[in-house]
């Protein structure tokens, strides 16, 4: 079956940003997509936090979310919205959440995922990045059955934490969604190795949406979104051109890469670490 990637360059109007999901969910569903999968933070980049706070509302509140339900439904397609910042008292937090979304092809909401690894970094370009001062991170580990197998969810920084799409594996997970907005320094050293790792290490397939280009914000994000195979063969690379991309998922594929190395099956809890002085 077809699963489709939508790479944006999302702004600073939610609106804009939505015209373009809806579109890529028409695209995708005309070209016989079972799933379509679209960035981290697809309905606004902003790096301007007072601006961005004025279209931060809750989920039920939100008009892109909204409008990819109602695009899902006409189209009769499922959709991976990769991450929506929304606001979410009752779970405790008095910041924003960055949270995915898994809507089936009725419009309805499957299954949500808020990130659990927050990018607080400084980079040797002088980019310094604090989420934790906008974001609240999240708590559950999530797997979702969908079209093209049982889905493990994870956002961009994620990547970095393999104990997680251990976890996701373990569970049953058959693909791993990882939608991103990777900075280009950090983009051009690791994206493609750790999603490559990712994908050998749970043998299941990564499919990995992104944002890509200059943004109306001023960052700059480096694309190139990726379907990767369970034997970590890339099967799609977007470049940096925004659009619409996609790949076949062969479940079979997953059967046989664990069958010829079952490596789920050899997994065995760690024994506690002793040290040697």
């Amino acid at each position: 079956m077809k699963a489709s990637l939508l790479q944006m360059t999302s702004g600073i109007d939610p609106a804009a940003n939505a015209r373009v999901i809806a579109e890529g969910v028409a695209q995708a569903a005309a070209e016989g997509s079972a799933m379509l999968f679209t960035p981290e933070m697809s309905g606004l980049l902003d790096g301007n936090r007072a601006r961005a706070a004025e279209h931060v509302v809750a989920q039920q509140e939100d008009r892109v979310l909204a409008a990819t339900r109602e695009a899902a439904a006409k189209h009769g397609i499922w959709v991976h919205l990769g991450s929506l910042a929304v606001k979410a008292p009752e779970a405790g937090c008095d910041k924003f959440l960055n949270r995915g979304f898994v809507i089936d092809a009725s419009g309805e909401i499957r299954a949500s995922y808020d990130k659990l690894h927050l990018f607080d970094v400084d980079l040797a370009t002088g980019e310094s990045w604090r989420e934790s001062n906008t974001y609240c991170r999240g708590e559950r580990a999530i797997v979702v059955d969908t079209p093209i197998g049982r889905l493990g969810l994870a956002i961009c920084y994620d990547m970095r934490f393999p104990d997680l799409f251990r976890a996701l594996s373990d569970a049953g997970a058959t693909a791993l969604a990882v939608p991103a907005a990777f900075t280009r320094p950090t983009g051009q050293a690791h994206w493609h190795l750790l999603l490559r790792a990712r994908a050998v290490e749970a043998a299941a397939f990564v499919i990995a949406a992104a944002q890509t280009g200059t943004h109306e914000d001023g960052r700059a994000t480096y694309g190139h979104s990726l379907v990767i195979d369970p034997w970590g063969e890339i099967l799609l690379d977007m470049g940096e051109e925004a659009g619409l991309g996609s790949a076949e998922i062969d479940l079979a594929r997953v059967e046989d890469v664990r069958s010829r190395v079952p490596v789920l099956r050899h997994r065995r809890p760690i024994p506690p670490v002793e040290t040697f002085v």
